[in-house]
């Protein structure tokens, strides 16, 4: 096989998905998709709720809460107990911006690379308290040694209270050294969140290394588990702080059965998450890593060329490993939210085919996921049916 080759698919591995095969689904990095056997699994917890629901609630559902978490803890190299799970990233940032008793003279400190959802909960709290939310604007294909500098110089010490940083940007794909950035914001004792939402599954982590404050990580995207679970992991010298969203039964126990107990939640996402790693390393986390870094830079590679973009023209990953790569689309394109969102909308209904597409420094970008369910002839007839798709779009205009 040579370089521009894409990669041979795993075997059998479509068939563990109920995906529509009318669809191409090229957009696994917004809300995952899961194995029918982990699907199978979560059904069977609800069914042993609807069993007996006391019963399911009162005896036993807490261990079952820890030993999972302790599972995952360890996939991911972070302390099970010092992590909680929680449904999302969204949910763990704002548990930390309240954590943080923000004042009017702080501020917390993001990059333009961050989730949508993030910079508006970091701006509802910063006007809540009086505090201030100021971006840093990272090039799209800056180099280790340049996000690290732009970061650095912009760090207030004694102001910034907060740095948000993702570890793999969801509009962007790009991929930040958070370890190097984590050390170089402990020299001022300012508290780091990594947002990885889209690290566990997707590349190897090991969370305690990384040295952040405060680490969250998705398993609903690329670990195979039903959405509505994430690791929120905590440094010591924070644990005692967290105070949970909603407080209920477990609030004296503390960290983390404070913020994990929510009464009658439903619970069973994360009870079947550990049979999505067990899908993952039954597949081969090696061979399902390597599978779909390659197809997603096929898929770049010809989507852009058929866009009249040169190699040089699409942004490469710091991290080989990433399975989401972005396309520049025409210059004009997408370059608002609402926009993107109707580009999306249309590449679905008109292609049969779901990409997301996100409006960033003033141009549209299409990303585009890998994953073991995807064939390469899905990004070649998106290749040859999206130009004249948005030839469409300018001529309308």
């Amino acid at each position: 096989m040579s370089a521009g080759d894409p990669p041979a698919p795993l075997p059998g591995a479509r068939l563990l998905f109920s995906l529509d095969p009318a669809v191409s689904y090229l957009n696994h990095g917004s809300f995952g998709a899961v194995p029918i056997g982990v699907q199978r699994a979560q059904q069977r917890l609800r069914d042993e709720i609807e069993a007996n629901p006391h019963k399911f609630y009162t005896q036993g559902m807490l261990d079952r809460v820890i030993h999972t978490r302790r599972h995952i803890a360890s996939f991911l190299g972070a302390d099970p107990d010092g992590s909680a799970l929680v449904p999302n990233t969204t949910t763990a940032v704002s548990l930390v911006l309240q954590t943080l008793r923000l004042g009017s003279a702080d501020e917390v400190l993001l990059t333009d690379h961050g989730y949508g959802s993030v910079a508006m909960a970091t701006r509802r709290q910063c006007r809540r308290s009086g505090a201030t939310a100021r971006t840093v604007a990272l090039p799209l294909a800056a180099s280790d040694a340049e996000v690290i500098s732009r970061v650095r110089a912009a760090l207030r010490p004694g102001r910034t209270k907060l740095l948000i940083i993702d570890q793999i940007a969801s509009s962007t794909s790009a991929t930040f050294p958070v370890r190097e950035i984590a050390a170089a914001a402990r020299e001022h004792e300012i508290p780091v969140l990594v947002d990885a939402a889209h690290v566990p599954g997707m590349f190897p982590v090991d969370v305690s290394a990384i040295g952040a404050d405060f680490w969250v990580g998705n398993l609903h995207k690329w670990a195979f588990a039903p959405r509505g679970t994430a690791l929120l992991a905590v440094a010591p010298q924070w644990r005692r702080r967290i105070e949970p969203l909603v407080v209920s039964w477990e609030q004296e126990e503390g960290f983390p059965l404070s913020v994990e107990y929510q009464g009658t939640i439903d619970y069973t996402p994360w009870l079947a998450a550990p049979a999505g790693l067990f899908t993952l390393r039954t597949l081969g986390w090696e061979a399902v890593r390597a599978h779909n870094a390659a197809l997603v830079a096929y898929g770049q590679r010809v989507v852009g060329a058929s866009l009249g973009l040169a190699p040089t023209d699409l942004p490469q990953p710091a991290t080989p490993e990433v399975a989401m790569r972005v396309v520049p689309l025409p210059a004009g394109l997408a370059t608002t939210a609402p926009e993107a969102i109707a580009l999306r909308l249309l590449i679905s209904d008109k292609l049969a085919t779901e990409t997301a597409v996100n409006a960033w420094g003033g141009r549209g970008l299409l990303r585009l996921s890998a994953q073991v369910y995807n064939r390469p002839d899905e990004y070649d007839r998106l290749a040859e049916r999206l130009p004249p798709l948005l030839a469409g779009i300018t001529t309308a205009r």
